[in-house]
């Protein structure tokens, strides 16, 4: 699932016309870098919550967004399965049904009648290029009994105090994700958004909203987040990819000026 509700305050004036994840970096809409590299890891659909100026989202990538690029050598090591040539697009259109954006928790839960039980989850704003999707993660996860697996990245500039903590990391880097408490020393990492959700974290007893959110609870994630973590019910690893979540103009101007 893509998420492409937000309205973008801190990107106005350039949101103030154009959704946030149809800003480009080097050419292309921030959103699309997401959409080929799941296609790359063999993933053919995908779902995408629009809310602020979201019919320019569909109309900018309709039904399907073809591979049209080549998979570069780190991808082809990354990827043990074959690349999908096109990955299909699904809307959930929050504006349109219920007048805003319904958070990230809400937005989940109204998709989630028609997600996977295992499911891919990121914010469309963010640039992460390096960032790679595979099969071999997600049945890895699906067979953890985790609620959440969340990629984490060092606190950026905007960030400092950082959202998580990483505890009795093991192999492949990979740990218990925890809400450190009040004082704690413990580091905290900043929550990429890039995540393996199972569906039973969007339901009782660590979501009250039902399925299909027919009524358009605003929710945000971080609370289901803690609770599950508070049952050990959260993995984490560390990304070292570049990650940048575009959260300013002067961001964005930024990662334009660097070289592809």
């Amino acid at each position: 699932m893509v998420l492409a509700a937000g309205r973008g305050e801190r990107m106005r004036p350039l949101t103030d016309t154009r959704p946030k994840p149809l800003l480009q970096v080097h050419g292309k809409p921030l959103m699309q870098y997401h959409l080929e590299a799941l296609a790359a890891g063999g993933f053919a659909s995908a779902m995408v919550n629009t809310a602020w100026l979201g019919e320019q989202i569909e109309a900018a990538f309709h039904d399907a967004l073809a591979l049209q690029r080549p998979l570069d050598e780190r991808e082809q090591l990354s990827n043990s399965e074959h690349s999908a040539t096109s990955i299909s697009l699904h809307y959930s259109h929050e504006g349109r049904d219920f007048g805003g954006a319904l958070e990230t928790a809400g937005g989940i839960a109204r998709a989630l009648p028609q997600l996977d039980t295992v499911f891919w989850s990121m914010a469309g704003d963010v640039f992460a290029p390096d960032m790679v999707f595979t099969r071999s993660a997600l049945e890895r996860f699906a067979g953890s009994g985790m609620l959440a697996h969340l990629w984490l990245v060092p606190n950026p500039a905007h960030n400092t105090k950082g959202d998580f903590g990483l505890e009795a990391v093991g192999a492949g880097g990979m740990g218990r994700c925890v809400d450190p408490a009040p004082g704690s020393t413990a580091p905290r990492y900043t929550y990429s958004t890039f995540a393996l959700f199972h569906r039973d974290l969007f339901a009782q007893p660590w979501c009250d909203i039902p399925a299909g959110n027919p009524h358009g609870i605003k929710a945000p994630l971080a609370p289901l987040l803690r609770k599950a973590m508070q049952g050990a019910r959260v993995s984490a690893e560390i990304y070292t990819g570049r990650w940048t979540d575009v959260g300013t103009p002067e961001r964005l101007a930024e990662l334009n000026a660097q070289t592809p």
